[in-house]
């Protein structure tokens, strides 16, 4: 006898054993629901596995492989930065170039370090969004809308980005300089997109948004210069006093302690100045970057101590007095008028 049965419902289906299940209620690609599901044959179970379970371990490997092309790339720029600071031909380039190169490369390695982790948190931060179920399709389709409005609304944010990014170009500071940004002054430690870092001689630290930098002095590019103005008496000799600056800033520059540091040949220009107290007298030494506070130190200490024995007088603070006597005109007393 043939037995028809009706068909299941379906969201029902039957076990080996022959008793009605729920079904398969896992998406595709819900690796974690449809193992849960297979192993239990629980409906509810499975959801939750997939909340509790899937949903944490795809947020996880998507943060961890974020942090790996983050670091991958960062390594990347790190080595390509090292090889255009050590150029081509590093053996036929000057001490001078070669330290500028290694800079510049460090401030462009900074900057596309900053960008790299921007573009990989945006990817990654919207797959993520994806992940839990936000819909991501109106915030791409508004990517447009977005950029217009930060244009208007975050002005200083792509003021700060693009000015970053010319003084790199352009090459006006690097990491390593001693740059002076008006309010700040102080050694460069890094550049990113949106501020430079600087520390000044006291230790502290100064962060200057990129687009507030209206002017850039760079005492640390290509070459330096010691300026030294000496103060000496009156009555001294000028001649004598030039021979003397000359052979001390000769000596240094032969100098096997300060070997390279000073590049030319020292100058003295001679009087500078006529002032109230003395006679200004400079003399110049052209240094590499960031050697002309060391060369200025040593040169005042031998200048004192040569002048201490050639018997050179420093000038010192002089004022003239005036004391004038002048007869009082006292009017004479008629003793006949008395009684």
């Amino acid at each position: 006898m043939l037995v028809l049965t009706p068909d299941l419902h379906p969201s029902l289906q039957t076990t080996p054993s022959g008793a009605v299940a729920d079904a398969n209620p896992c998406a595709s690609g819900e690796t974690i629901c449809h193992a849960v599901f297979d192993m239990t044959g629980n409906r509810d179970l499975a959801d939750y596995s997939d909340v509790l379970i899937g949903r944490p371990l795809a947020l996880l490997g998507l943060f961890a492989l974020a942090f790996a092309i983050r670091w991958v790339a960062h390594k990347a720029i790190g080595r390509i930065a090292v090889r255009a600071a050590k150029g081509v031909l590093p053996d036929r380039v000057n001490l001078i170039a070669t330290e500028r190169r290694r800079q510049r490369a460090e401030a462009m390695a900074s900057l596309f370090k900053s960008i790299v982790t921007g573009l990989i948190v945006a990817v990654f931060g919207t797959m993520m969004l994806s992940e839990v179920g936000v819909d991501i399709a109106p915030i791409i389709a508004s990517a447009g809308i977005v950029g217009v409005a930060l244009g208007f609304g975050a002005q200083s944010l792509v003021k700060d980005f693009l000015s970053g990014v010319f003084m790199i170009i352009e090459d006006q500071f690097g990491v390593g300089d001693v740059v002076d940004l008006g309010e700040a002054t102080g050694v460069v430690e890094a550049v990113t997109l949106r501020v430079t870092r600087l520390r000044d001689v006291d230790g502290t630290v100064w962060y200057v948004p990129n687009g507030q930098v209206v002017r850039v002095g760079n005492q640390s590019q290509n070459w330096a210069r010691t300026v030294l103005d000496v103060n000496v008496a009156y009555h001294e000799d000028l001649a004598r006093v030039r021979r003397v600056l000359g052979e001390v800033a000769h000596d240094v520059w032969e100098d096997e302690d300060f070997k390279g540091q000073v590049i030319e040949k020292p100058e003295v220009w001679g009087v500078e100045n006529l002032g109230i107290d003395g006679v200004l007298v400079r003399v110049v030494l052209k240094t590499t970057p960031g050697e002309q506070w060391g060369i200025a130190r040593e040169m005042r200490q031998r200048i004192k101590s040569r002048f201490d024995h050639e018997g050179i007088e420093m000038a010192l603070p002089q004022r003239v007095v005036w004391n004038r006597k002048e007869a009082a005109t006292v009017p004479a007393i008629d003793d006949s008028a008395t009684t």
